[in-house]
């Protein structure tokens, strides 16, 4: 072990509201774990991510000196969008002089789906279903690959974006008159402190939407365990719809009838109504799937996927 005493990998897991980085050995063990600000090139561009990038891995090299083997970073959208542009990132993460020893080894960059899928199992067929602020299900099996979902907040069905909208307008909906009467409206008053319908507009609207809107998604949860039933009724169509994005990869990669791990990641997972929505409506097509709620944070994915570049 002496010989690998100095030596080390890192693992980027950069999404659309923060980018985490771990340093690790060459055992796997995580030494140090450090956050910035989000690097999802399609919300803040190639420059902002690879700053915040960076950001993050001149937290996890500072006080020692280290020899970087080999650098995984999994970024959101990377693989769908902007694959034309790794070079275009890696040259802007060249540009920054402290983090200069990690291109002394290895440095790919790949999405950060196959990074929350390898966060939960080794196997290297099977399909990840996140559900965040945004959502994608994306499978592999035997050379292919297929991908639901994804295509950003003002679709993603299921994700919690998805789900605070449906929130807040159900809270519209009650104030009007227009539907039902849900306590998803007084924990919204409750929340952002105030007494007028005026002002609740006021300050959700001089927010960034994608930042406020899945705040809602905590109140949909938190009035569904309190037995609301508007409430519940948003958290089972959020099961239903990632269940959906989870079937057509099935059926893409026909997996019906093998046995095959489904890793669920993400916060929105936490609602139990969801999760078990969306299990209940997998199985029904795919009875052997074996469901994975890693309990790691999925950069481990990435430095499990910096390590294989070394084998």
């Amino acid at each position: 072990m002496i010989k690998n005493q100095r030596k080390y990998v890192i693992g980027v897991d950069g999404g659309g509201t923060k980018t985490i980085v771990a340093l690790a050995d060459l055992e796997g063990k995580v030494l140090r774990i450090a956050k910035s600000g989000p690097s999802n090139p399609r919300n803040v561009g190639v420059k902002i991510a690879a700053i915040n990038i960076a950001s993050g891995i001149r937290q996890v090299l500072k006080g020692r000196d280290k020899k970087i083997l080999s650098t995984f970073i999994g970024l959101a959208a990377v693989e769908e969008e902007f694959r034309f542009l790794k070079n275009k990132i890696k040259s802007e993460l060249f540009k920054q002089k402290a983090i200069s020893s990690i291109f002394k080894g290895k440095v790919k960059i790949g999405s950060d789906q196959i990074v929350a899928f390898k966060s939960g199992t080794g196997e290297k067929i099977g399909i990840v279903l996140i559900s965040g602020t945004g959502c994608v299900a994306h499978g592999w099996h035997n050379g292919e690959e297929a991908k639901t979902s994804g295509w950003g907040h003002l679709t993603d069905e299921g994700s919690a974006f998805w789900i605070g909208q449906r929130g807040f307008q159900a809270v519209f909906k009650d104030l009007d008159g227009r539907g039902s009467k849900t306590l998803i409206t007084k924990l919204a008053f409750k929340k952002w402190k105030v007494k007028r319908i005026e002002d609740l507009m006021r300050r959700v609207y001089s927010e960034d939407l994608t930042k406020i809107v899945p705040v809602f998604s905590i109140l949909v949860d938190i009035a569904a365990k309190k037995r609301d039933k508007v409430a519940k009724d948003i958290l089972t169509s959020a099961g239903l719809e990632l269940a959906l994005a989870a079937k057509a990869v099935i059926k893409k990669l026909n997996f019906q009838k093998k046995k095959f791990p489904l890793v669920l990641v993400g916060s929105v997972f936490g609602a139990k109504t969801v999760l078990n929505t969306t299990k209940k409506e997998i199985k029904k097509i795919a009875p052997k799937t074996q469901f994975i709620q890693p309990k790691q944070e999925p950069v481990a994915g990435a430095i499990k996927l910096a390590l294989e570049q070394l084998k």
